[in-house]
């Protein structure tokens, strides 16, 4: 019998910027906004077929810190495309610096 093996792809925030800034584009060119990290960084993980069955470990540690709005528009944003449920069982998140903010996005995918 053939087992299907969850794939793991990390995304660590701090590697995009230590300092994650606005929530749009346009608030800026090195606004590193939200809305850029998520179409950039996430949302071709959540379109390429290749990755249906992987996980995305989304590692938030390493930065000086984020607004709600950036988190909402990263989080929130990508529930509002692809369905909570979708967002819920293919992102997991690592915050060990601030592990608050986990349940801060998990609330945001919630209301979006």
């Amino acid at each position: 019998m053939d087992t299907l093996t969850m794939k793991e792809i990390i995304v660590n925030v701090k590697e995009f910027s230590i300092t994650p800034g606005s929530r749009y584009r346009d608030e800026g060119e090195k606004a590193h906004s939200g809305q850029e990290f998520r179409e950039v960084f996430l949302e071709p993980l959540f379109e390429d077929k290749d990755n249906d069955s992987s996980i995305i470990i989304v590692n938030l540690d390493g930065t000086i810190g984020y607004g709600t709005s950036w988190l909402e528009e990263v989080f929130g944003g990508l529930a509002r495309k692809y369905g909570n449920d979708l967002v819920y069982s293919k992102i997991h998140l690592i915050s060990n610096e601030e592990p608050y903010l986990i349940d801060d996005i998990k609330e945001y995918i919630k209301n979006a």
